[in-house]
């Protein structure tokens, strides 16, 4: 008779073959009753709703909410596709969006189709998809991404509300940016003879400065012989000259985010001290800091370290071939990389405080942090040599968070445009909030984001002259709130603020406490 480890064993080996195939969404009929019940008793899948589940890890705590988020795009699109069959397409809002690279789980999923039952489904963690009964647009005007039927980029923007414009301009101005010629959207405004939405999208062309599509589609019109306004739907007016040929829609997200955040960051912030005349003083006190900086770093990422173990770590008293046995092992690991980047982090920060630019500085030197960060895990052979060689090349997701990172591959385009705005930027505190908020917003590697986040911070606040800062422990629900926020919202503010008061207390000489 076999055992129970057998029999959970023989359930995992069946989840292992669904997603083999890449099912994320699994139905009670994908697994028998024996093995559907251990596996939820263990904590292996996850129920949404009654008769589907997804999987999930055991190691995480009740109410968590990773695996979802992390699989409501392809649970999503399973279900639509189960119910629907192809019978089905997301709204042309939630269309555009994602044309524009918006990953976001959002509140409610709004779905057209037929057979819609106008009513909402409740999914798990306040979230929830609305089956519209309404007619589908033409196939032509059907494209599918990532499993997901959406309007076509020219068919959402001729469809899309005026408000969305105002709502979620960000999405709206990358949607716009990505049409190259006016006869993509001309088509469908001349055949339905649509002057008010022509006149709305020559607005809209002309506010993100692509003032020939405007110009086409109001001389279109006309020449048809339709009286057609021009009205911009947008608020406010483009303060940037967006790239013509930016190679993914992220690129423009950045670009735009930084521009539209610009504002909410200089109030909250101190004004830059300047380049301090003694570097040697500036480093020592920045050595001083190590150990309060690595407490508190590491234990916001979720690694138990102590004082006691990372001055061991640092003197050298650590032996990485003794500790197999040591349940510290995984913390020691992790205090020894903080120890080695930290190090080749003030290297960076001597250049910047010698005057050469922070932008240029942390693009050329970020890759070395990282793999100083992990060599510890290579030499205990948990890495190999090839997972250091660059930024990620799968997809990541963010504990608790609704945003999803860019795709693999855009991230390289993204963290490019990253560093050109560094460089580009004159303003200190927007270098500084920015810079930290957007690298973990692309999250460029599979772990340890957070942390280079706040070294890329720490050097470009030594780079006007100010302290280098720490991020308590006791800080980190609002600190991951505020990334949230600005990361899911658009709003910088709460992150800007809190970064600017801890540099504030900082500059008084109160650093963190150091608790034991």
């Amino acid at each position: 008779m076999a055992t129970p480890q057998e029999k959970l064993a023989s359930a995992l080996e069946a989840l292992k073959q669904l997603q083999d195939k890449g099912v994320v969404a699994i139905r009670s009929a994908d697994l028998s009753r024996a093995h559907r019940e251990r596996l939820l008793k263990n904590g292996f899948i996850q129920e949404v709703m009654k008769g589907w589940y997804i999987p999930a890890r055991p190691d995480e705590s009740a109410g968590e909410s990773t695996a979802w988020f992390s699989a409501f795009w392809p649970f999503c699109a399973s279900y639509l596709n189960e119910r629907f069959g192809t019978g089905w397409c997301l709204s042309p809002e939630q269309s555009l969006s994602l044309h524009a690279g918006n990953l976001t789980v959002p509140p409610q999923l709004g779905v057209r189709s037929p057979k819609g039952g106008n009513k909402p489904t409740k999914l798990p963690f306040g979230t929830s998809l609305f089956d519209m009964r309404a007619s589908l647009p033409d196939k032509a005007d059907i494209v599918v991404q990532d499993g997901l039927n959406l309007y076509s980029l020219p068919a959402a923007l001729t469809q899309v509300s005026p408000v969305y414009f105002q709502h979620h301009a960000v999405d709206a101005r990358i949607a716009l940016s990505r049409v190259q010629d006016a006869s993509v959207v001309l088509e469908r405004l001349l055949e339905g003879g649509h002057t008010t939405i022509a006149g709305r999208l020559a607005g809209a062309f002309r506010n993100i400065g692509r003032d020939r599509i405007a110009s086409d589609i109001l001389s279109a019109m006309r020449s048809a012989g339709y009286d057609t306004r021009e009205l911009d739907p947008f608020y406010t007016k483009l303060a940037l000259q967006l790239p013509k040929r930016d190679a993914s829609p992220y690129a423009g997200r950045i670009r735009l985010m930084w521009s539209e955040m610009r504002k909410d960051i200089i109030g909250h912030f101190p004004e830059a001290p300047g380049k301090p005349n003694d570097i040697d003083a500036y480093l020592k006190r920045v050595s001083d800091t190590y150990v309060a900086d690595a407490y508190h770093s590491l234990s916001i990422e979720g690694y138990q370290v102590s004082p006691a173990l990372i001055e061991r770590v640092r003197s050298g008293e650590w032996n990485p071939d003794a500790q197999e046995q040591d349940r510290e092992h995984r913390d020691a690991l992790a205090a020894r990389g903080y120890w080695l980047a930290y190090n080749q982090v003030l290297q960076s920060l001597n250049r910047v405080l010698k005057g050469e630019n922070p932008g240029v500085v942390a693009d050329e030197d970020h890759g070395s942090w990282y793999r100083e960060m992990f060599a510890p895990s290579v030499t205990a052979g948990l890495l190999r040599p090839a997972d250091l060689a660059g930024y990620r090349n799968g997809p990541v997701f963010i504990r608790r968070s609704k945003h999803v990172p860019p795709p693999p591959e855009a991230v390289r385009d993204a963290m490019l445009v990253l560093f050109e705005l560094l460089a580009e930027e004159e303003n200190a505190a927007v270098r500084v909030v920015l810079g930290h908020f957007i690298f973990v917003y692309i999250h460029p590697y599979t772990d340890g984001n957070g942390r280079m986040g706040r070294f890329l911070m720490n050097v470009l606040l030594g780079s006007s002259g100010y302290p280098w800062t720490v991020v308590p422990i006791e800080a980190r629900a609002a600190y991951m709130d505020a990334l949230e926020r600005a990361s899911v919202a658009q709003d910088i503010s709460a992150f800007a603020k809190l970064i600017g008061g801890l540099v504030q207390k900082a500059m008084d000489g109160k650093p963190a406490q150091l608790l034991e």
